[in-house]
């Protein structure tokens, strides 16, 4: 009987797997009748096994089968969604690490540029000395240069530290 009502129902297993199923539920329905006899012989109440309740126990048995396969369907939708999202945030961690970098050359070169003008500004300002009048002129020229190459720095170190929560926020999620 079981073959009969299980062999048109889709169970997702070898065909092997479902005949072991519905002997099994052949095995449990004979469980069940010598159950009942028993039940007769210790407490002289008769219970029967029909035809009918087998064939309840095999519409519960796809019932509970059809729930679990819809909840390990759902449960592998959302592990698929989970694994697009670690995907995504792999690309974008490895697109901040690349502005990153670059944003850290532009620093290098930002600093290189303000150490050469240092100097430059520093050395002027010894040759300043000797001539009082040149020296003012020279000093608020150099005072000009090192004020933007300071905003520039600045500016670029405002992009680095805006760009690194970005970083950090996505490596942690990628644990």
């Amino acid at each position: 009987v079981a073959q009969h009502f299980l062999a048109s129902y889709n169970i997702e297993c070898t065909e092997e797997v479902k005949q072991s199923v519905v002997h099994t539920m052949g095995t449990i329905q004979d469980i069940v009748a010598e159950k009942c006899v028993e039940y007769f012989e210790r407490y002289r109440r008769r219970t029967f096994v029909t035809p009918k309740s087998y064939l309840s126990f095999i519409g519960g048995y796809k019932a509970i089968y059809k729930e679990k396969f819809a909840s390990v369907g759902c449960l592998s939708e959302r592990m698929r969604t989970g694994l697009a999202k670690l995907m995504e945030a792999e690309l974008s961690v490895n697109q901040l690490s690349e502005e990153l970098a670059m944003k850290e050359k532009d620093l290098a070169v930002a600093s290189k540029k303000a150490d050469e003008v240092l100097l430059e500004v520093t050395m002027k300002a010894h040759a300043a000395e000797k001539v009082k009048m040149q020296v003012q002129k020279v000093k608020d020229k150099a005072q000009a240069i090192v004020d933007d190459i300071a905003i520039d720095k600045a500016a670029a170190e405002e992009k680095l530290e805006a760009a690194r929560p970005a970083l950090e926020e996505a490596e942690a999620a990628l644990q």
